[in-house]
Protein backbone atom coordinates (compact mmCIF):
# COMPACT_ATOMS: atom_id res chain seq x y z
CA UNK A 1 0.00 0.00 0.00
CA UNK A 2 2.72 2.27 0.86
CA UNK A 3 4.71 1.22 -2.30
CA UNK A 4 1.56 2.42 -4.39
CA UNK A 5 1.42 5.58 -2.81
CA UNK A 6 5.02 6.31 -3.12
CA UNK A 7 4.81 5.72 -6.75
CA UNK A 8 1.42 7.42 -7.13
CA UNK A 9 3.55 10.41 -5.85
CA UNK A 10 6.71 9.97 -7.56
CA UNK A 11 4.82 9.78 -11.00
CA UNK A 12 2.74 13.20 -10.65
CA UNK A 13 6.08 15.12 -9.24
CA UNK A 14 7.55 14.12 -12.31
CA UNK A 15 4.91 15.38 -14.42
CA UNK A 16 4.84 18.65 -12.64
CA UNK A 17 8.13 19.15 -12.98
CA UNK A 18 8.31 18.78 -16.77
CA UNK A 19 4.89 20.76 -16.97
CA UNK A 20 7.11 23.69 -14.79
CA UNK A 21 10.01 22.94 -17.05
CA UNK A 22 8.35 23.14 -20.73
CA UNK A 23 6.44 26.46 -19.67
CA UNK A 24 9.98 27.83 -18.33
CA UNK A 25 11.59 27.24 -21.62
CA UNK A 26 8.55 28.27 -23.60
CA UNK A 27 8.82 31.63 -21.53
CA UNK A 28 12.80 31.98 -22.01
CA UNK A 29 11.77 31.31 -26.31
CA UNK A 30 9.18 34.00 -25.75
CA UNK A 31 11.33 36.71 -24.11
CA UNK A 32 14.51 35.64 -26.28
CA UNK A 33 12.44 36.41 -29.66
CA UNK A 34 12.54 40.62 -29.46
CA UNK A 35 16.08 40.29 -28.53
CA UNK A 36 16.50 37.83 -31.62
CA UNK A 37 14.93 40.50 -33.59
CA UNK A 38 16.74 43.62 -32.22
CA UNK A 39 20.11 41.78 -33.28
CA UNK A 40 19.36 41.41 -36.41
CA UNK A 41 17.64 44.65 -36.86
CA UNK A 42 22.06 45.89 -35.49
CA UNK A 43 23.81 43.29 -37.29
CA UNK A 44 21.71 44.45 -40.49
CA UNK A 45 22.54 47.85 -39.60
CA UNK A 46 26.58 47.51 -38.91
CA UNK A 47 26.34 45.64 -42.19
CA UNK A 48 25.09 48.43 -44.26
CA UNK A 49 27.31 50.99 -42.06
CA UNK A 50 30.23 49.20 -42.99
CA UNK A 51 29.44 49.17 -46.91
CA UNK A 52 28.90 52.97 -46.70
CA UNK A 53 31.99 53.32 -44.97
CA UNK A 54 33.75 51.56 -47.85
CA UNK A 55 32.15 53.28 -50.64
CA UNK A 56 33.31 56.36 -48.87
CA UNK A 57 37.31 55.25 -48.62
CA UNK A 58 37.09 53.45 -51.82
CA UNK A 59 35.37 56.16 -54.42
CA UNK A 60 36.57 53.32 -57.29
CA UNK A 61 33.92 51.04 -56.38
CA UNK A 62 31.84 53.31 -57.73
CA UNK A 63 33.78 54.26 -60.66
CA UNK A 64 34.64 50.78 -62.15
CA UNK A 65 32.40 47.98 -62.48
CA UNK A 66 34.75 45.46 -63.20
CA UNK A 67 38.58 44.48 -62.50
CA UNK A 68 40.41 43.18 -65.14
CA UNK A 69 44.48 42.12 -65.88
CA UNK A 70 44.12 42.25 -69.35
CA UNK A 71 44.06 46.19 -70.99
CA UNK A 72 46.00 48.91 -69.34
CA UNK A 73 42.91 51.57 -69.64
CA UNK A 74 39.67 51.32 -71.09
CA UNK A 75 37.55 54.74 -71.43
CA UNK A 76 34.15 54.71 -69.94
CA UNK A 77 31.52 57.45 -68.72
CA UNK A 78 32.83 60.06 -66.96
CA UNK A 79 31.20 61.73 -63.99
CA UNK A 80 30.54 65.39 -64.55
CA UNK A 81 32.15 65.85 -61.34
CA UNK A 82 34.47 64.03 -59.22
CA UNK A 83 36.13 64.90 -56.08
CA UNK A 84 39.89 63.02 -55.77
CA UNK A 85 41.12 63.37 -52.68
CA UNK A 86 45.35 63.86 -52.98
CA UNK A 87 46.18 63.00 -48.96
CA UNK A 88 48.81 60.50 -48.06
CA UNK A 89 50.34 60.26 -51.35
CA UNK A 90 54.15 60.27 -52.01
CA UNK A 91 56.15 61.39 -55.07
CA UNK A 92 56.35 58.31 -58.00
CA UNK A 93 60.31 59.66 -58.10
CA UNK A 94 62.31 62.07 -56.33
CA UNK A 95 63.58 64.09 -59.96
CA UNK A 96 61.89 67.23 -60.28
CA UNK A 97 62.86 67.51 -64.38
CA UNK A 98 59.88 67.48 -66.39
CA UNK A 99 61.24 66.31 -69.83
CA UNK A 100 57.66 66.20 -72.16
CA UNK A 101 54.39 68.04 -70.69
CA UNK A 102 51.14 66.49 -71.27
CA UNK A 103 49.58 67.39 -74.57
CA UNK A 104 49.42 67.59 -77.98
CA UNK A 105 52.90 66.16 -79.63
CA UNK A 106 54.50 64.79 -83.06
CA UNK A 107 51.25 64.99 -83.76
CA UNK A 108 49.43 63.12 -81.54
CA UNK A 109 48.41 63.17 -77.98
CA UNK A 110 50.71 62.78 -75.20
CA UNK A 111 48.34 61.59 -72.76
CA UNK A 112 51.25 61.61 -69.84
CA UNK A 113 53.94 63.49 -68.29
CA UNK A 114 57.67 62.21 -68.94
CA UNK A 115 60.39 63.21 -66.09
CA UNK A 116 63.72 62.47 -65.91
CA UNK A 117 65.31 59.24 -64.30
CA UNK A 118 68.32 57.10 -64.60
CA UNK A 119 68.05 53.46 -64.98
CA UNK A 120 67.85 51.78 -61.97
CA UNK A 121 66.44 55.00 -59.72
CA UNK A 122 63.33 53.97 -57.58
CA UNK A 123 59.71 54.46 -58.73
CA UNK A 124 57.22 54.15 -56.37
CA UNK A 125 53.16 54.36 -56.14
CA UNK A 126 51.53 57.35 -56.18
CA UNK A 127 48.59 56.26 -53.41
CA UNK A 128 47.88 52.95 -51.60
CA UNK A 129 45.80 50.91 -54.18
CA UNK A 130 46.00 47.66 -55.85
CA UNK A 131 47.93 46.68 -58.79
CA UNK A 132 45.96 45.50 -62.20
CA UNK A 133 48.73 45.06 -64.53
CA UNK A 134 52.37 44.41 -64.51
CA UNK A 135 53.36 44.37 -68.28
CA UNK A 136 55.87 44.41 -71.32
CA UNK A 137 54.75 46.22 -74.63
CA UNK A 138 57.73 46.71 -76.71
CA UNK A 139 56.27 49.39 -79.12
CA UNK A 140 54.63 51.99 -76.02
CA UNK A 141 55.06 51.48 -72.66
CA UNK A 142 58.02 48.95 -71.90
CA UNK A 143 57.84 47.53 -69.00
CA UNK A 144 54.44 48.86 -67.07
CA UNK A 145 52.32 49.21 -64.11
CA UNK A 146 48.86 49.99 -63.58
CA UNK A 147 47.85 50.62 -60.03
CA UNK A 148 43.67 51.62 -59.34
CA UNK A 149 43.79 53.80 -55.95
CA UNK A 150 41.21 54.00 -53.62
CA UNK A 151 40.75 58.10 -54.36
CA UNK A 152 39.42 56.83 -57.87
CA UNK A 153 42.55 56.93 -60.08
CA UNK A 154 44.37 54.74 -61.71
CA UNK A 155 48.37 55.87 -62.40
CA UNK A 156 50.31 54.60 -65.33
CA UNK A 157 54.12 54.07 -64.68
CA UNK A 158 55.88 53.29 -67.96
CA UNK A 159 59.41 52.30 -69.43
CA UNK A 160 60.97 50.96 -66.31
CA UNK A 161 63.54 48.80 -66.41
CA UNK A 162 62.38 46.42 -64.21
CA UNK A 163 58.87 45.61 -62.35
CA UNK A 164 59.26 45.17 -58.36
CA UNK A 165 55.38 43.99 -57.82
CA UNK A 166 52.87 41.21 -59.19
CA UNK A 167 49.35 42.15 -60.46
CA UNK A 168 46.26 42.12 -57.67
CA UNK A 169 49.06 43.20 -55.14
CA UNK A 170 47.90 45.62 -52.20
CA UNK A 171 50.28 48.88 -51.91
CA UNK A 172 51.15 51.48 -49.86
CA UNK A 173 51.64 55.24 -50.98
CA UNK A 174 55.52 55.18 -51.10
CA UNK A 175 55.87 51.89 -51.91
CA UNK A 176 58.79 50.59 -54.29
CA UNK A 177 56.67 49.37 -57.71
CA UNK A 178 59.84 49.56 -60.21
CA UNK A 179 62.72 50.89 -61.48
CA UNK A 180 63.79 53.74 -64.00
CA UNK A 181 64.49 52.84 -67.44
CA UNK A 182 64.24 53.10 -71.14
CA UNK A 183 62.35 50.13 -72.53
CA UNK A 184 59.73 50.10 -74.98
CA UNK A 185 58.83 53.13 -77.38
CA UNK A 186 61.19 55.62 -75.90
CA UNK A 187 64.61 57.68 -76.68
CA UNK A 188 66.00 57.89 -73.57
CA UNK A 189 65.80 57.17 -69.86
CA UNK A 190 62.36 58.65 -67.97
CA UNK A 191 59.29 57.64 -65.99
CA UNK A 192 56.09 58.53 -68.28
CA UNK A 193 53.59 58.66 -65.48
CA UNK A 194 49.89 58.81 -66.18
CA UNK A 195 46.83 59.63 -64.16
CA UNK A 196 44.03 58.29 -65.22
CA UNK A 197 39.96 58.73 -64.16
CA UNK A 198 37.79 55.76 -65.41
CA UNK A 199 40.35 55.27 -68.35
CA UNK A 200 40.40 59.28 -68.96
CA UNK A 201 43.98 60.36 -69.74
CA UNK A 202 43.97 63.36 -67.21
CA UNK A 203 46.84 66.01 -66.64
CA UNK A 204 49.39 64.74 -64.09
CA UNK A 205 50.13 68.47 -63.66
CA UNK A 206 46.47 69.40 -62.48
CA UNK A 207 47.17 67.15 -59.11
CA UNK A 208 51.41 66.74 -59.11
CA UNK A 209 53.92 69.44 -58.73
CA UNK A 210 56.99 67.85 -59.35
CA UNK A 211 59.19 70.70 -59.45
CA UNK A 212 58.21 71.63 -55.63
CA UNK A 213 57.71 67.57 -55.24
CA UNK A 214 54.26 68.03 -53.71
CA UNK A 215 50.88 68.19 -54.71
CA UNK A 216 48.65 70.50 -56.02
CA UNK A 217 45.87 70.76 -52.64
CA UNK A 218 44.33 68.17 -50.94
CA UNK A 219 41.87 67.61 -52.95
CA UNK A 220 41.16 68.59 -56.89
CA UNK A 221 37.65 68.96 -58.06
CA UNK A 222 37.21 67.11 -61.62
CA UNK A 223 34.95 68.78 -63.79
CA UNK A 224 34.29 67.23 -66.96
CA UNK A 225 33.25 70.36 -68.69
CA UNK A 226 36.52 72.37 -67.67
CA UNK A 227 39.74 70.11 -67.33
CA UNK A 228 40.96 70.40 -70.47
CA UNK A 229 41.07 74.51 -70.03
CA UNK A 230 43.02 73.90 -66.59
CA UNK A 231 44.95 71.11 -68.11
CA UNK A 232 46.63 74.09 -70.39
CA UNK A 233 47.13 76.62 -66.84
CA UNK A 234 48.65 73.62 -65.15
CA UNK A 235 51.24 73.05 -67.80
CA UNK A 236 51.95 76.57 -68.03
CA UNK A 237 52.18 76.88 -64.01
CA UNK A 238 54.03 73.33 -63.57
CA UNK A 239 55.22 72.35 -66.80
CA UNK A 240 58.62 71.89 -68.02
CA UNK A 241 61.56 74.46 -67.71
CA UNK A 242 64.79 73.30 -68.86
CA UNK A 243 62.93 70.92 -71.17
CA UNK A 244 61.40 73.49 -73.00
CA UNK A 245 64.59 75.73 -72.78
CA UNK A 246 66.04 72.59 -75.23
CA UNK A 247 63.31 73.25 -78.02
CA UNK A 248 63.79 76.75 -77.90
CA UNK A 249 64.91 78.46 -80.92
CA UNK A 250 69.02 77.52 -80.26
CA UNK A 251 70.25 81.13 -81.96
CA UNK A 252 73.41 82.13 -80.71
CA UNK A 253 72.42 84.64 -78.79
CA UNK A 254 70.15 82.92 -76.93
CA UNK A 255 72.35 79.67 -76.60
CA UNK A 256 74.93 82.10 -74.82
CA UNK A 257 72.49 83.56 -72.75
CA UNK A 258 71.52 80.26 -71.40
CA UNK A 259 75.02 79.19 -70.79
CA UNK A 260 75.89 82.92 -68.91
CA UNK A 261 72.52 81.66 -67.02
CA UNK A 262 73.85 78.12 -66.50
CA UNK A 263 77.15 78.98 -65.29
CA UNK A 264 76.32 81.79 -62.81
CA UNK A 265 72.70 79.71 -61.46
CA UNK A 266 74.02 76.18 -60.35
CA UNK A 267 70.82 75.03 -61.95
CA UNK A 268 70.56 71.34 -63.64
CA UNK A 269 70.27 71.84 -67.21
CA UNK A 270 69.54 69.47 -69.76
CA UNK A 271 69.50 68.97 -73.22
CA UNK A 272 67.14 67.11 -75.53
CA UNK A 273 69.31 65.39 -78.23
CA UNK A 274 68.50 66.65 -82.19
CA UNK A 275 69.02 64.76 -85.28
CA UNK A 276 73.09 64.56 -86.45
CA UNK A 277 74.12 66.00 -83.13
CA UNK A 278 77.06 64.52 -81.43
CA UNK A 279 78.78 64.23 -77.80
CA UNK A 280 81.12 66.76 -79.23
CA UNK A 281 78.58 69.20 -80.98
CA UNK A 282 76.45 68.89 -77.77
CA UNK A 283 79.58 70.11 -75.70
CA UNK A 284 80.52 72.77 -78.21
CA UNK A 285 76.63 73.99 -77.89
CA UNK A 286 76.73 74.00 -74.21
CA UNK A 287 79.64 75.12 -73.08
CA UNK A 288 81.18 72.17 -71.48
CA UNK A 289 82.81 69.08 -72.01
CA UNK A 290 82.50 65.40 -73.65
CA UNK A 291 83.96 64.04 -70.51
CA UNK A 292 81.50 66.06 -68.27
CA UNK A 293 78.57 65.08 -70.27
CA UNK A 294 79.64 61.30 -69.78
CA UNK A 295 80.29 62.22 -66.40
CA UNK A 296 76.76 63.47 -65.90
CA UNK A 297 74.84 61.23 -67.81
CA UNK A 298 76.15 57.92 -66.68
CA UNK A 299 77.80 56.66 -70.19
CA UNK A 300 81.10 56.35 -72.12
CA UNK A 301 82.21 58.39 -75.12
CA UNK A 302 81.56 55.09 -77.51
CA UNK A 303 78.05 55.10 -76.81
CA UNK A 304 75.50 56.25 -79.37
CA UNK A 305 73.33 59.03 -78.72
CA UNK A 306 69.59 58.97 -80.43
CA UNK A 307 67.58 61.74 -81.14
CA UNK A 308 65.00 63.02 -78.25
CA UNK A 309 67.07 61.34 -75.86
CA UNK A 310 67.49 63.69 -72.64
CA UNK A 311 71.43 64.68 -71.67
CA UNK A 312 72.31 66.72 -68.39
CA UNK A 313 74.79 69.36 -69.16
CA UNK A 314 75.16 71.14 -66.00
Amino acid sequence: MHLKRRIKTFAITAILTMTAATASAQDLLARQAPIDRKMKAVDTLALRNLIEKEQVGSPSAQLYKEWSNKYAHRATELPDSFLINLRDFCMPTTSKVITSNFGRRWGRMHKGIDVKVYIGDTIRAAFSGKVRIVKYEARGYGNYVVIRHYNGLETIYGHMSKHLVEENQVVKAGEPIGLGGNTGRSTGSHLHFETRLCGVALNPALMFDFRNQDVTGDTYMFHKDSYESESVLANKARGKDAGDMAQADDSDSSSKARKASSSNSGDVRYHKVKRGETLSSIAKKRGTTVDKLCKLNHITKRMRIRPGQILRYS
